[in-house]
């Protein structure tokens, strides 16, 4: 019999010997996967040893901190940063695993790469970045490919990406930008590109949140999403890029706590912890025979729903859940499932993990030659790409640069570099909202008829007009009323469906704040770089 804190050797861990192995109590650990915090307290990362070792749970899936974990911070808790927590994060899976009588499932979500949870890691572009980009699905494999080595660096097993939520609808609060956009056929192609990317690292991949979150304007972090379309729509648009990973290799599916009456005959239970949308349409109309895993169970669209601990574990692993990710009640969760579960359906989500497991763990996880990609050069590429001319010409550009123009940059940071290349080599005045209050600047710029704005919304969410001030908001809308404006929009580019556009001489989207964008941009504005891009999403034709 083996030792508390003894791992398996990976020439230990084929499936046949870890069914006879493992007691019931263990294999129903095994479907477990808390959340891992980066920046823990020495108390709470004792707790969590204490967790691994007592309950013998399958994996961790790591979030920044308590504070930044999405139940939280809409309640705007403190979120401190820390320039060390990569290291942190590397020393901590080191300990988890050293005290796991059988080696953890390490997961993530690092959609962007691993600076989505983790400070001073390599970034690439959001979703909806990638989703402009036209025939380049080559160069969205090899940031999957990018973002699976620098997850192998730490010692992550499993990155919880692809999003292949079609995103709709414009007010979505929790998707948005991170989907490849409102074309299914380009969601789908997208992700199959990323997920190839990742897995050609032997990193696992995870489509989600099934079967669909896009069209929703409810966060299922604090409510539940109801998506009111008929099963015959949902097949046609919604499910097609599901489908399309199902059938071409996709180890798992994330399942998303929304409301789908057409899908689970009427019912407004959540997907999540639907028998007929797990049971029935996953697996049973779409053949998926690889793992599904919960959305977080702390999310308040499910976790209000339940007062008794354990009961919500329960309900996750009866519907058909493998994997019960952000359980937060493990020991009443196990002790819930043991009761009530058939023994042939925890054998069968065991099997699945283990076999998983069996497949991660024949593949050396780091390598320390390797270390962490530089992001530059891929992302440079991915600026010159995905910049898109929404509206008017390069000649209405030049146009306008011959008569002279005024700049203003709407923003609440100091460090934007797009004005700055221009300067390099044109000579104009521009004023900051950082610096100037509005009607300062609007003094300025009086005399001036070209005025070329420079946009960074605060938010990618949508949330209070993207964080826009509506000082702001107004200001620009005017200079859009009375002036012959050019737009660049450094961000989300449903932040044109806040004011009308028809007006502008030209519109140009950049998606990114990032400093290779930027200094592609205002290569674009002197005419040095071409607009490669095309719009992933539908605008408000009205105000367009």
């Amino acid at each position: 019999m083996e030792k508390k804190g003894q791992v398996l050797s990976k020439d230990n861990m084929d499936y046949p010997t870890a069914k006879k192995r493992l007691t019931l109590r263990e294999k129903v650990g095994q479907l477990f996967m808390p959340a891992a915090f980066i920046n823990d307290s020495e108390e709470e990362i004792v707790k969590l040893e204490e967790l691994i070792a007592n309950y013998h749970i399958g994996g961790l899936c790591f979030f920044h901190s308590r504070a930044s974990a999405a139940t939280n911070y809409e309640g705007k808790k403190k979120v401190v940063y820390n320039e060390d927590s990569y290291q942190v994060l590397k020393s901590l899976i080191k300990r988890y695993q050293q005290v796991a009588k059988y080696p953890l499932l390490i997961s993530i979500d690092a959609e962007w790469g691993l600076a989505m949870r983790v400070e001073n890691t390599p970034q690439y572009p959001y979703a909806i970045t990638l989703g402009a980009l036209k025939d380049n699905d080559e160069v969205i494999t090899e940031v999957g490919r990018n973002i699976a080595s620098d997850c192998k660096q730490a010692g992550i097993h499993w990155n919880f990406t692809p999003v292949a939520d079609i995103n709709s609808n414009p007010e979505n609060p929790v998707i948005g930008y991170r989907s490849f956009g409102s074309d299914k056929y380009n969601v789908a192609g997208k992700s199959l590109a990323l997920m190839k990317g990742i897995q050609s690292e032997g990193v696992l991949t995870s489509a989600k949140h099934f079967p669909g979150h896009g069209d929703t304007a409810t966060d299922s972090h604090l409510g539940l999403p109801v998506i009111n379309k008929s099963k015959e729509e949902l097949l046609e648009n919604e499910l097609y890029p599901f489908n399309q990973l199902i059938q071409n290799g996709i180890e798992s599916i994330m399942v998303g706590h929304l409301a789908v009456p057409a899908l689970a005959d009427g019912s407004m239970e959540p997907s999540s912890i639907s028998k007929k949308i797990i049971k029935g349409v996953l697996r049973e109309e779409l053949g998926f025979q690889g793992l599904v895993v919960s959305d977080a169970l702390n999310m308040h669209a499910v976790s209000k729903m339940f007062t008794n601990k354990g009961d919500l574990e329960w309900a996750a692993f009866d519907a058909g859940n493998d994997i019960l990710c952000f359980a937060e009640h493990v020991a009443e969760g196990i002790e819930t499932i043991i009761q009530n579960a058939d023994k042939e359906q925890i054998e069968l989500s065991f099997s699945r993990i283990w076999k998983l497991k069996e497949k991660t763990f024949q593949i050396e996880n780091t390598n320390s030659e390797v270390g962490l990609i530089d992001s530059a050069d891929l992302n440079l590429r991915l600026a010159q790409r995905s910049l898109t001319q929404y509206k008017g010409s390069p000649k209405d550009i030049d146009s306008f640069i011959i008569k002279g123009f005024a700049g203003i940059e709407i923003s609440n940071e100091h460090n934007n570099s797009f004005f700055r290349h221009i300067k390099k080599e044109l000579e104009f005045d521009y004023f900051s909202t950082k610096d100037y209050k509005t009607e300062l600047i609007r003094n300025k710029v009086s005399t001036m008829q070209n005025i070329l704005i420079a946009l960074y919304p605060p938010m990618a969410k949508p949330q209070n007009n993207f964080g826009i001030p509506e000082e702001h908001l107004k200001f620009l809308k005017e200079m859009i009323e009375t002036k012959s404006v050019i737009l660049y929009l450094f961000g989300n580019p449903y932040v044109l469906n806040l004011f009308q556009i028809k007006n502008t001489e030209a519109v140009v989207l950049i998606y990114q704040n990032f400093e290779v964008f930027q200094e592609n941009a205002g290569q674009h504005f002197l005419g040095k770089s071409i607009a490669n891009g095309s719009l992933p999403i539908t605008l408000d034709e009205i105000l367009q």
